[in-house]
């Protein structure tokens, strides 16, 4: 009872852990017409584990797996939205990937243990637990990627990725390797409690930050990091893509939280690694926003846009405050919000033998279908940070923490590459409303996709006219888990 009791804290985990077995097991005797049994357990497991991470009470005197896990606001936050990106990666993706040979419990399997990667490092309070989860998440990344094996596009991206992503986290390694030579301890709390005290090597801690930085940099696709993303989101079947894009930005922003936030928020280190953020958000904002303006597919076209993106979220992080951290995490959770929508459109757009990537396939799309034409019309005015959608605010937000901070050039800098990058926003815009279509096919779409997609479109609006509420809870999550 007391080993169970302890436990608590990660009972969302372990449910998810026993539900990958149970349906591994179960597909192996389904035959492909009884595949939806597959999905709808996917699907229920990611709901029963929001439902568990909902109603948990925490647990203060619970240290489970001697104390290497946490289970505090922000990790519940991020959690919940995990699941339900997720959950929603699945409803849009159900229809194309059983186009493409690709509904297979091997699908749903590698997206279960990829979200339980994510989980754990959500909530990983020491470096091995950090590096464990990063490293679930990594692998089935690449299996995903690859799972479409007729596909060469695929099976390159997928080889690019990991080597790319094997290299990154040497890197990652080395440095906490260096981390715990100069501290002792994997443990995050100890550690910075170590480097605060002065009884760690500065020198050693320079270059290991240097690595760290290296590594995380790569994780959120930010330049000079940013090589892998383009090939990758291209190469990747549309509905790995989509998932690659999304759930994974909210654990490697808790990562980037867990790690450099709170293991190394030393003041002497913040001041060296404020730098090197500002360099890589600047750098990620120029490269991201003018490189997307040459680029006629689609999918690359939202690769160089994440790399923009990331640079935004690295300005919240940069300025080092709590209301930072809260703007950071409000523009992760916004990005992944619209990202779904716009990916959503893709998939409802692609057909077997199609993919609607390339710019050219949204011409007209407003004289196919006036709805889904305004849905994209808000999540590019979204990404655009347009008022009033949610973008607009989440932009916003980050700006005035950087401004509070005292790098008013900085958010001078970042408004001049957002107006550069609205170009390519709207560009799709103008292809939708004011070009004659080159595809008059139907548009079909099930029942839960058209509606998940409606309420995604309409969430980005919603949350942009009444953008209290979420951004309560992300300053109410990181004031109570820093």
């Amino acid at each position: 009872m007391d080993f169970l009791l302890s436990l608590a804290p990660a009972y969302a985990e372990v449910f998810l852990l026993c539900m990958i077995c149970v349906i591994l097991l179960l597909d192996l005797f389904l035959t492909d017409a009884q595949r939806d049994l597959t999905y709808v357990l996917t699907l229920f497991t990611l709901l029963g584990c929001f439902l568990i991470t909902a109603f948990s009470q925490p647990v203060n005197d619970i240290e489970p797996f001697s104390d290497m896990f946490v289970a505090d606001p922000l990790a519940s936050v991020l959690k919940m939205c995990i699941y339900a990106s997720v959950a929603v990666v699945l409803i849009y993706s159900q229809a194309y990937i059983r186009s493409r040979d690709m509904f297979r419990g091997e699908f749903f399997v590698l997206a279960l243990f990829a979200t339980l990667g994510m989980l754990v490092m959500v909530s990983g309070s020491s470096m091995l637990t950090l590096y464990l989860g990063l490293e679930l998440l990594s692998l089935s990344l690449y299996a995903m990627i690859a799972l479409q094996r007729d596909s060469a596009q695929a099976t390159e991206a997928a080889m690019k990725y990991f080597v790319l992503g094997a290299l990154a986290s040497g890197m990652l390694l080395y440095g906490m390797s260096m981390l715990y030579g100069a501290t002792g301890s994997l443990d995050i709390d100890v550690m910075a409690e170590v480097i605060s005290g002065g009884e760690a090597d500065t020198t050693i801690l320079a270059f290991a930050l240097v690595f760290i930085v290296a590594g995380l940099g790569f994780k959120l696709s930010a330049v000079p990091f940013h090589m892998w993303v383009p090939d990758v989101y291209q190469g990747a079947p549309t509905a790995v893509t989509l998932f690659i894009g999304t759930a994974p930005k909210l654990a490697a922003f808790a990562f980037v939280m867990r790690l450099l936030v709170s293991g190394l928020g030393a003041a002497f280190l913040v001041e060296q690694w404020q730098w090197m953020l500002i360099i890589m958000a600047v750098l990620s904002l120029a490269i991201g926003n003018v490189t997307a303006i040459a680029q006629t597919n689609l999918k690359r076209m939202l690769a160089y846009s994440a790399i923009s993106h990331m640079g935004f979220l690295l300005l919240g992080v940069l300025s080092g405050t709590a209301e930072g951290y809260a703007a950071a995490m409000f523009y992760v959770v916004v990005y992944v919000l619209t990202t779904l929508g716009t990916f959503g459109i893709m998939l409802l757009l692609s057909r077997d033998g199609f993919e609607a990537e390339n710019l050219d396939d949204y011409k007209g799309l407003n004289q196919r279908s006036p709805w889904y034409a305004a849905l994209m019309l808000l999540l590019m005015f979204s990404m655009a940070g347009v008022p009033p959608v949610v973008g607009f605010y989440a932009k916003l937000s980050v700006l005035w923490a950087v401004v509070e901070s005292g790098y008013v050039w900085l958010a001078v800098v970042a408004v001049l590459f957002s107006l550069i990058g609205a170009f390519y926003y709207l560009r799709i815009v103008k292809l939708m409303y004011f070009d004659a279509p080159q595809d008059h096919s139907p548009i079909v779409a099930n029942l839960p996709m058209r509606w998940v997609l409606s309420l995604n479109g309409l969430a980005v609006l919603g949350f942009g006219l009444f953008p209290g509420m979420l951004m309560a809870i992300c300053a109410y999550s990181v004031a109570l888990s820093l």
